[in-house]
């Protein structure tokens, strides 16, 4: 199975950017199926989404966290489960 990986990943590196893109949309699809909805309607839903995020936090119901807390909390997290993990 190995050798055929890497000569199916030979082959695919010649496609050209838009066919790999194409090539990796069809093995994801393989791997999920096909999204329930349309992909209007999933774009609308995301619209929808980001209109209601944006009327929160002009309305002042979102918490702002600062980048940077953001980001010490998450090494925090990740040094933690490495650490758990029995990594260091």
């Amino acid at each position: 199975m190995a050798a055929i990986l890497k000569e199916i990943e030979s082959q695919a590196l010649q496609l050209s950017p838009p066919e790999r893109g194409e090539l990796i949309h069809r093995l994801i699809l393989s791997l999920e199926g096909e999204p329930e909805d349309s992909p209007e309607a999933i774009a609308k839903a995301w619209d929808e989404e980001i209109a209601r995020r944006v009327a929160d936090m002009e309305a002042g119901r979102t918490q702002w966290i600062p980048a940077d807390e953001v980001m010490t909390r998450l090494r925090a997290r990740i040094k933690a489960a490495k650490v758990g993990a029995g990594q260091s």
